[in-house]
């Protein structure tokens, strides 16, 4: 992931990038007023290219098991969310680059069951990983945990970006040794992604964004996602590197529970 060709794709695509931007916001979307889930599409199926890896329907999360409404590993999200995804990744696939999701529509039930486990500070099954340095009872009150997620709303992803061709990651099996998160890439779990500074979810200051205390590598790949996330009208969660709202979202105040099938 550091050889000079990589190094190189991204330089041109900054390039590109600041070339293009326009003070135009994403055209206004026509069409019904449907508050339901037929305003959904699956992404893999609207843009086939990008890379799915959804934690959540998995036991490799901050919870260490599948969450509630993860019923198949699919990412759901406003049509209007979708198409804004589709012109970042081809931005991305001229310079050999792909997305990979993380996560993207999260029903009620699923936060219901971040809460209930947040409120077990007795379960600290993935700490050394996901959040080393912070007490499970300041969760809530340091914002990793809320009532309520704007992943509901469906227009709010977490992504990265991976090289192509991407290379294997590392297969999680439940119970292996954990290692934390912000720690240098060769040392945490085996992502196969940008290096980004941290894993995905990481509760630590070091996921922060506009964190400094990260190599430049690193920062430029950072600020890379979250140029192209903004060109196509997306906004980035300072707090969290990986982490992104459609800025003109369909439903700003719908929190949706219907389970992902």
């Amino acid at each position: 992931m550091g050889s000079r060709p990589l190094l190189r794709n991204i330089f041109f695509l900054f390039f590109a990038i600041t070339s293009s931007l326009t003070a135009g916001a994403l055209s206004a979307v026509s069409g019904q007023d449907q508050d339901s889930p037929a305003r959904f599409v699956d992404v893999k199926k609207h843009v086939p290219s990008i890379q799915v890896d959804m934690r959540y329907y998995t036991a490799h999360n901050f919870v260490g098991e599948r969450i509630d409404g993860y019923n198949a590993p699919k990412c759901l999200l406003t049509i209007e969310a979708a198409d804004a995804l589709k012109k970042v990744q081809a931005d991305l696939a001229s310079f050999s680059l792909s997305l990979k999701i993380y996560d993207c529509y999260r029903p009620q039930r699923a936060v219901n069951h971040f809460v209930r486990w947040a409120k077990n500070v007795n379960d600290v099954r993935t700490k050394k990983e996901f959040y080393p340095t912070v007490d499970k009872t300041r969760l809530f009150a340091d914002g990793y945990i809320a009532e309520r997620s704007g992943h509901s709303r469906g227009s709010t992803v977490d992504l990265t970006i991976v090289p192509l061709p991407t290379p294997a990651g590392e297969t999680y099996r439940p119970g292996q040794e954990l290692f934390p998160c912000f720690l240098p890439a060769a040392k945490r779990f085996g992502d196969n992604s940008l290096d980004m500074g941290t894993g995905f979810d990481c509760f630590h200051v070091r996921a922060h964004t506009a964190n400094k205390d990260i190599g430049t590598g690193q920062r430029i790949n950072r600020l890379l996602l979250k140029s192209l996330m903004e060109k196509h009208g997306f906004v980035n969660y300072e707090l969290e590197w990986w982490h992104f709202t459609l800025k003109r979202e369909p439903f700003p105040d719908t929190y949706f529970d219907f389970p992902i099938e």
